[in-house]
């Protein structure tokens, strides 16, 4: 057994279950690792051949079984036990052997451990995976970010365990360091918008249109044979279907309006703010979980104060000024996350190639949408295109939807049905395509008040006035 198996992954809950049965599926035996000797012989029992999947408690075990260099991947919590588990591992390691981060780790941390394990003679590697559980079983999307020698001993390995789209796979090298972790990161801020923007619909549709489940099954189904086909429409038009085994009636009518997060939305914003690249649609969604945590707070709010009475819309004409609304908003969140991405590149050295992230985006992903391939060809045209709204071939598919935007944030705003991405996204727009912003007079009034000197129109340099008072 010893130094026969090409691949080793630490954590065998769900998701590094599957992996590894996903990789044993693709020709290559793979040794598992975990301090619970029930997921350890669950797994045994769930692979059937110990040549090809098999696991022990015992890290040495685990890191002898493994041929050289040592591939070896840890899918458990970010955090503190990413850094005991590498500790754990060091003294049985050789030099050259690879360890690889699969989870949601801060890219800040993929850094520190890189430079830390790197002294050591050991290569280490962020890498992004998407897909959730089901992905990891059947193919998920793969974002790695290390050192690009090591990288070709882990790439038959990750291109057979990967999504494919049109045979493609849907991983590629994306540069040093942290590069993986940081687009992962960004992946999971465009993925809050997208969910934020799918939920805003539903909204709207159900309280301006009266649409109930079945329709609302029946719409984001119908969107999703069309241009908004993407796997959180899908799911959406799913979810409407879904009894309720423990009462009557669907089971998304009886879920608490409290959403959950696990930070990677907030450090996409945070980071975007650092870098100095607007995200509001990303930044709203966050806020919008925030905002749904003070549930308590928001029922005594709503005794409080009087809301509008709903004027219903024709149901016919809502859905079509929706569809319309959700793919405009859709284009800005990823022209948003894209944006940051190419910025964060240059800012840490990363070498991105934003066509090959989008292309490894198409399938796998909890983001990938059809939506996806038009970007990936926007961004092979122009590899240098510093905003997805700057390319010849999304002006018209913008341009088209603008006056349904305005009228759906309109109306929800009339109505006092809360739409915040939607106006979130429209609002970016309008200033993105703004030749001149008010901002002259801020600039006026951070001299007036603080001397902080501006800049004039019609003659370059650095200007300050003594403001009359």
């Amino acid at each position: 057994m010893a130094g026969t198996y090409d691949f080793g992954l630490v954590g065998l809950g769900v998701m590094g279950r599957n992996f590894i049965l996903n990789v044993a599926d693709n020709g290559f035996s793979a040794f598992g690792n975990d301090l619970d000797s029930e997921k350890v012989n669950a797994l045994i029992k769930e692979g059937g051949n110990t040549q090809n999947v098999n696991a022990t408690t015992d890290a040495q075990i685990f890191v002898e079984a493994l041929s050289k260099p040592r591939k070896i991947m840890l899918l458990v919590p970010a955090g503190k036990i990413v850094d005991s588990v590498i500790d754990s591992l060091l003294p049985l390691l050789d030099k050259d052997d690879i360890i690889i981060d699969g989870g949601n780790s801060f890219y800040t941390d993929t850094d520190r451990r890189e430079a830390y394990l790197a002294e050591k003679g050991i290569h280490f590697f962020g890498a992004g995976v998407s897909g959730g559980a089901k992905g990891a079983r059947r193919g998920p999307s793969i974002m790695p970010g290390g050192n690009r020698e090591a990288y070709q001993h882990v790439k038959p390995i990750f291109e057979a365990v990967s999504a494919k789209y049109q045979g493609e796979p849907c991983v590629t090298y994306l540069g040093p360091k942290s590069a993986g972790n940081y687009v992962k990161m960004v992946h999971n801020g465009i993925e809050y918008g997208l969910m934020q923007l799918t939920s805003e619909i539903y909204d709207l549709l159900k309280k301006g249109g009266n649409f109930n489940n079945d329709e609302l099954h029946q719409t984001y189904a119908t969107w999703n044979k069309g241009r908004l086909q993407s796997f959180l429409v899908e799911i959406t038009s799913e979810i409407f279907e879904q009894n309720d085994d423990l009462a009557d009636g669907q089971l998304v009518d009886k879920i608490l309006d409290k959403a959950k997060q696990k930070g990677t939305g907030k450090w996409t914003s945070q980071n975007a703010m650092d870098l100095g690249i607007p995200v509001p649609s990303i930044d709203i969604a966050v806020s919008m979980r925030e905002i749904s945590a003070l549930k308590d707070e928001r029922i005594k709010a709503d005794a409080l104060y009087d809301r509008p009475t709903i004027k219903p819309m024709d149901k016919e004409q809502l859905e079509e000024l929706a569809e319309k609304a959700l793919y405009f908003a859709f284009i800005i969140t990823y022209a948003q996350g894209l944006h940051q991405l190419a910025d964060a590149s240059k800012e840490y050295g990363y070498e991105l190639q934003i066509a090959e992230i989008a292309k490894i985006w198409r399938a796998g992903c909890i983001i990938r949408a059809g939506l996806l391939a038009d970007i990936t060809k926007a961004f092979n045209a122009d590899s240098e295109l510093p905003n997805l709204l700057l390319s010849p071939s999304f002006i018209e598919k913008v341009q088209s939807t603008v006056p349904a935007v305005r009228e759906l944030v309109a109306y929800a705003a009339k109505n006092g049905i809360p739409s915040p991405g939607l106006s979130n996204s429209l609002t970016y727009f309008d200033a993105y395509t703004s030749s001149r912003l008010p901002l002259n007079l801020i600039q006026a009034q951070r001299d007036y008040f603080g001397s902080h000197t501006y800049e004039r129109l019609d003659r370059d340099g650095i200007f300050h006035t003594e403001w009359e008072h």
